[in-house]
């Protein structure tokens, strides 16, 4: 069996798609998983399957949602090797190592599929002093001077204008995640 994590997109936000995590681990060995664990009440689980296809796991636990719960969530899966690398390959992480910038408002909007160049060259002008971003085919890495509450260069922004879905976690919830996917 192989390790996933798996990232829903949109649940338990300000009572919106309240999904109770008790319930989400049960529903995943309910379908075959296996050492389901989740993190956090914003959709983080990690799991064991004999799927070997990320896109099939994601399709399987999107459906079994809607059918569970009744309401559509965007489920984004990945390998542990898949956000080690994207972890490893952060461009902010000297800088954070070296306290130049604080490593709480550091995040990963992490994409459902590689954004088309012209549109991730469009985004450049929208960097700032306070918002900096660097995006890849698989993660926009989005460092947020004031915090993620207060800009405007959210989730749903780059969805928007990179035209695909996404899911975005802050740095200590990526380390949490590696952790488990490691055990």
């Amino acid at each position: 069996m192989k390790t996933y994590i798996a990232l829903l997109r949109g649940i338990n936000v300000s009572g919106q798609k309240s999904i109770k995590m008790a319930v989400l681990k049960t529903m995943f060995e309910n379908i075959g998983f296996s050492s389901v664990t989740t993190y956090i009440q914003s959709g983080n689980i990690v799991f064991k399957s004999n799927q070997t296809d990320t896109v099939t796991l994601s399709g399987v636990i999107k459906k079994e949602i809607a059918k569970h719960f009744g309401f559509d969530v965007p489920v984004l899966v990945l390998t542990p090797e898949t956000l080690t690398a994207i972890y490893n390959n952060n461009p902010f992480a000297e800088r954070i190592e070296k306290n130049v910038i604080e490593d709480k408002k550091m995040y990963f909007t992490l994409l459902s599929s590689a954004p088309d160049t012209t549109l991730t060259t469009e985004l450049s002008s929208y960097a700032s002093k306070e918002e900096a971003f660097v995006i890849t085919d698989k993660v926009v890495y989005f460092y947020a001077a004031n915090g993620y509450g207060k800009t405007k260069l959210n989730n749903n922004f780059f969805e928007k204008k990179l035209k695909c879905s996404a899911t975005t976690r802050n740095l200590k919830t990526v380390i949490k995640l590696l952790e488990l996917s490691n055990l």
